[in-house]
């Protein structure tokens, strides 16, 4: 879809000459970039090339190194709560005995300090909030004895829970199925289609969302290019990325790439075939 800019044409993130370093190591630079309201961005590359930095830069825990970040107008982190955000699947140590419906309420009050209010509005927001992710079956139910999809539904619907201008989604389908990785990308597609939410997906697996994707963010070794995925996801642009050969074909409506590397350190073998760096098949 073409992207939709704000009432007033304001990007809901914009980035001049953004850089971010650790000591001498300079994981990107010289980044321009404007994501504006209901424009889906993936966000690709290898490990190491500064996916999880840029995710943090977005939710002001990162500062950057050069150049500047705003979301919505503002600094990142006087933007954070109006960012959703999907986290990778992850251990759940102590969110293992919280009901679905406590990680949801979190979403809506979890920033207050002392007592949560108990009013039967935040109840009722809370049970509208899993219904529309379809999660409300199992509301009263442990997070620890749900499924990993399951679990994913629910914490789309606490990312929701403030109804955000952007929803930032970290590897949202890491250890998914193919159809968990459906229901998921359906039901954050259908957000930003329904409130023009800026969707900002950060993911080594480009084709579960390859349709609905307006630009993608490729960051590399040897740079970063931004452009629709025909502009990106070619035999030319992540040569040129990775500095050596990379072969770029598309299958049934897939994207498989032959030739990048894993890491950006690691050695290229030739005629090795590498179905990841954000676009396995």
């Amino acid at each position: 879809m073409t992207p939709v800019s704000g009432q007033d044409g304001t990007p809901v993130v914009g980035l001049r000459g953004a850089a971010l370093s650790y000591g001498d190591r300079t994981v990107w630079s010289g980044l321009d970039l404007d994501v504006r309201s209901g424009e889906f961005l993936a966000v690709l590359g290898p490990n190491g090339a500064g996916k999880t930095s840029f995710v943090r830069a977005l939710l002001g825990r990162r500062p950057l190194s050069a150049g500047t970040l705003t979301v919505l107008g503002r600094p990142a982190r006087e933007a954070a709560r109006h960012i959703g955000y999907v986290p990778q699947q992850a251990a759940l140590s102590a969110q293992a005995l919280l009901r679905a419906r406590d990680l949801v309420r979190f979403g809506i009050d979890g920033h207050r300090f002392g007592p949560r209010l108990r009013t039967g509005a935040v109840r009722r927001r809370v049970d509208e909030i899993l219904e529309s992710v379809g999660a409300a079956a199992y509301a009263d139910v442990p997070l620890g004895m749900l499924s990993g999809g399951e679990r994913q539904r629910v914490r789309i619907g606490q990312a929701l829970a403030t109804d955000p201008s952007i929803l930032l989604c970290d590897e949202p389908l890491l250890s998914l199925d193919l159809n968990h990785q459906r229901a998921v990308t359906g039901l954050i597609d259908a957000r930003r289609r329904s409130h023009g939410t800026a969707v900002v997906f950060v993911t080594h697996e480009i084709n579960p969302v390859l349709g609905m994707v307006d630009r993608v963010l490729y960051l590399a070794p040897g740079g970063h290019r931004v452009g629709t995925p025909d502009e990106v996801l070619t035999s030319e642009s992540l040569s040129r990325l990775y500095g050596t050969q990379v072969d770029v074909v598309r299958v049934r409506g897939r994207v498989v790439v032959a030739g990048a590397p894993d890491e950006p350190a690691a050695p290229h073998h030739p005629g090795q075939v590498h179905e990841t760096d954000g676009v396995r098949a």
